[in-house]
């Protein structure tokens, strides 16, 4: 939970919580200057019927220069989509408005504040943690607990190396800008925002308490998913993440994450099912992507055709953890979704 929104999918805080836009020239210089790593192994599979694909790439918001370049597999799935879908429209993620209205979002407006809802050993706590930053409860009173865990989150991956300008969604809206292809996204920034804020507030304050009973631990836990993410380690991403948040705090897993997916799903199936509108690669965060309710599976379940797109994978690993099998159509019936699928590949992929 302590991750749970750098880790989730909220582009709208780590652009707003940041520095401007880094540019591509930026980037390109920054991964050169960087000791040279082998590529992220990246978090991509090909969705695909009779005539075109949506390509699904598991985006880690926060990356470092040595992130750069990306794998082939990215490279490739870009070089052969014809448009790029976000969680967000760029044009939205940076209209100028947008600041203001996260920041309304992130205040109490019922004339609470964070002092009263908070227990009093969590704001005792809480200070000291803000006094090690030159900060204090009373700056931050107006504001709810998402957002002041957020903003410690993300405070503390900044002075990491980590940069919101470097996470995979910015790097390829870049790209997208470069090479002229269309770009668009699967929900409004007025959605995302109210993903963002209704969370429950013993939920909220529950996070809170996560990463200031024990904020030594955050870098390390950072550093653990960073790693996991770079590997394609799913299993150690979903128990880490997704597993951890379901458990933990389920209404807000079912606001952020479940609703979230099949608010999508039918927008990745119209993609799929129109026919000639050639292939899309959909970048959205990671945690969208496990599970028996991640996209993945939901799309699996629609009969779709399935498969991992990872040159640098060994057979049998990398893979999803233990996808539920799609049963398979009964004689001369069509999988759902209203044009003839491919079947479901239901074995792991290599």
């Amino acid at each position: 939970m302590r991750l749970l929104k750098l880790f989730l999918a909220p582009l709208t805080a780590a652009v707003l919580l940041s520095a401007p836009l880094t540019s591509a020239t930026t980037v390109a210089a920054q991964a050169a200057a960087a000791a040279p790593k082998a590529p992220p192994v990246p978090l991509l599979w090909k969705v695909s019927d009779a005539d075109n694909a949506v390509y699904l790439l598991g985006s880690f918001h926060l990356l470092r220069p040595d992130d750069y370049p990306l794998a082939a597999d990215v490279d490739q799935a870009f070089a052969d989509s014809a448009k790029l879908v976000f969680e967000v429209p760029p044009e939205q993620m940076f209209d100028p408005s947008v600041a203001q209205r996260f920041m309304a979002r992130a205040r109490f407006d019922d004339g609470r504040s964070l002092s009263q809802v908070l227990p009093a050993d969590l704001r005792e706590k809480l200070n000291r943690v803000l006094a090690k930053n030159g900060a204090s409860l009373a700056q931050l009173d107006p504001l709810e607990p998402w957002f002041v865990n957020l903003s410690l989150v993300l405070g503390v991956s900044q002075s990491l190396g980590f940069s919101p300008q470097l996470g995979l969604d910015q790097y390829l809206m870049r790209q997208a800008a470069a090479a002229e292809k269309p770009t668009a996204g699967l929900e409004s920034m007025d959605a995302q925002l109210q993903a963002m804020d209704s969370g429950p507030l013993p939920e909220q304050i529950k996070a809170l308490r996560e990463f200031v009973d024990q904020p030594e631990e955050v870098p390390g836990m950072l550093e653990e998913m960073h790693t996991a993410w770079r590997g394609a380690d799913l299993a150690t991403l979903d128990a880490k993440a997704r597993v951890e948040m379901r458990d933990k705090t389920p209404e807000t897993y079912r606001i952020v994450n479940v609703e979230r997916n099949q608010a999508w799903l039918p927008q990745l199936q119209k993609m799929l099912d129109e026919s000639r509108q050639g292939n899309t690669l959909v970048v959205v965060g990671s945690l969208h992507l496990l599970g028996d309710d991640g996209l993945i599976e939901l799309l699996r379940g629609k009969g779709y055709k399935i498969e991992r797109v990872c040159g640098a994978c060994a057979a049998g690993t990398a893979d999803l953890p233990a996808p539920v099998a799609a049963p398979e159509p009964a004689a001369g019936e069509k999988p759902a979704g209203g044009k003839a699928k491919g079947r479901a590949e239901n074995s792991r992929p290599s």
